[in-house]
C-alpha cells in the first residue's frame, strides 16, 4: 500500500525536509511554495533566472533565516553542481510554461523541459531527495493527432517530454520522483500577462479598460486558489506517488462568469468584451482529483467566488517599494 503524505494540516508530525531547492521559485506559485515551507520551519533555496519570474514575488522574503535567492538558470552549464545542499526535497517549477510559446520563447522553454529536469532529477538524485515536477494538464490534440510544430506546440510538447523524463528516470534508477498536474491556479501575487484569463480581468477592470472574453465565454476553468495548490503540492510531495496527480478546483465557472464576477468585485465600469477566440490555446480536460483525496486528503477548501474577492483585495493593496534582498550573486534592489 502507499505511503500516505506525513505533511499538512492536523497530522501532527513537523515536514519531512529539512532543506529544499525550489526551481522556478520567483514565480507565482513558486513564491508561495517557499513561504508555506520556510513557515513550517524548512530551509529554502529559491532558484530562478527572472525570464518568466518575478523579484517582487520573493522580495518579502528578504532576511528570513534560511532563505537564499539564487538568480540562475537550471539548464545552464554548472548550475546543478552549485546547488550544493543537500536537499531533502526539490520542487520543480522551472519547468514547461502554459502552452501558449511565443516563438522567440519556444527554445528556452522546450530546454527548461529537457535540460533544466534532468539537472534538477540529478540534484535530487545526488541528495536522495523526494523530487515533484510541477506539470500543467495535459493539451488535447486536435484532430488528426498532435502537431509538434504547431501554434502552440513547443509548450505541449515540453510539459510531454518532461513527464516522460521523470517517469523514466524513476523507473531507470528507482528515484522518488514524482509529478503534480497544476490546473487553473490563481491568487495574490498571479501574473496578469499570459497566466490565463482570471489576472487579465482583474487587470482590466481595475484600470477601466474593456474586459476582454474570448470566443463565447463558455469555456470553464477549474480554479484552484493559490492555498489550496499549495497545500496539495506539498502532501503530495510528502508522499512516494509516481503517478501524475491532478490538482483543480472543484467548481469549473465560464471564463464569462469569471468576468462578471470580477467586474461586479471591483466595482468597474468597464464594458464585457467579446473577442475572437480562434487563436486561443487548446482547452485543458477537467482535472481528475479523486487520486489526490483519497491518497492524500487533499480537498479544495476555498471556493472560486471567495478567492476571486481575496485575490482583488490583494491587487488593489499592492503598494509600497520592494525590498532589496541578498542573492546568491549580488545584493539588488528587487523591481
Amino acid at each position: 500500500m502507499m505511503q500516505m503524505a506525513a505533511f499538512g494540516p492536523g497530522c501532527g508530525t513537523g515536514p519531512p525536509w529539512s532543506r529544499a531547492l525550489v526551481t522556478g521559485g520567483a514565480g507565482f506559485l513558486g513564491s508561495h511554495l517557499c513561504t508555506r515551507l520556510l513557515d513550517a520551519g524548512v530551509q529554502v533555496d529559491c532558484l530562478d533566472n527572472l525570464s518568466t519570474g518575478r523579484a517582487e514575488e520573493v522580495a518579502h522574503l528578504a532576511g528570513r533565516p534560511g532563505f537564499r535567492f539564487l538568480e540562475r538558470d537550471i539548464a545552464e552549464p554548472g548550475c546543478a553542481d552549485a546547488l550544493t545542499g543537500p536537499y531533502g526535497l526539490v520542487l520543480h517549477l522551472a519547468g514547461p510554461a502554459p502552452s501558449a510559446a511565443p516563438s522567440d520563447r519556444a527554445l528556452r522553454i522546450l530546454d527548461a523541459a529537457g535540460v533544466g529536469t534532468r539537472a534538477a532529477l540529478t540534484v535530487a538524485g545526488r541528495d536522495g531527495a523526494r523530487f515533484l515536477l510541477a506539470s500543467s494538464p495535459p493539451v488535447e490534440p486536435p484532430a488528426g493527432g498532435a502537431d509538434p510544430v504547431g501554434a502552440h506546440s513547443a509548450g505541449a510538447e515540453a510539459v510531454r517530454f518532461a513527464e516522460a523524463l521523470v517517469a523514466a528516470h524513476a523507473g531507470a534508477h528507482g528515484a522518488n520522483a514524482g509529478i503534480v498536474r497544476l490546473f487553473a491556479g490563481y491568487g495574490p501575487g498571479m501574473r496578469t500577462d499570459g497566466g490565463g484569463p482570471t489576472g487579465a480581468f482583474i487587470e482590466q477592470a481595475l484600470a477601466g479598460r474593456p474586459v476582454t472574453v474570448a470566443g463565447d465565454g463558455g469555456r470553464p476553468h477549474a480554479l484552484c486558489y493559490v492555498d489550496d495548490m499549495v497545500e496539495g503540492v506539498l502532501l503530495v510531495a510528502a508522499g512516494r506517488s509516481v503517478r501524475p496527480v491532478d490538482l483543480g478546483g472543484d467548481e469549473e465557472p465560464t471564463a464569462v462568469e469569471i468576468a462578471r464576477r470580477v467586474i461586479d468585485l471591483t466595482g468597474s465600469g468597464s464594458p464585457l468584451t467579446f473577442v475572437d477566440g480562434r487563436d486561443e490555446p487548446p482547452g485543458a480536460p477537467r482535472p481528475v482529483t479523486g487520486f489526490a483525496r483519497e491518497i492524500f486528503g487533499w480537498l479544495p477548501g476555498v471556493g472560486w467566488q471567495d478567492g476571486l474577492e481575496r485575490t482583488v483585495a490583494a491587487f488593489r493593496g499592492q503598494t509600497g517599494p520592494p525590498a532589496a534582498v541578498e542573492t546568491g550573486r549580488t545584493a539588488q534592489r528587487w523591481v
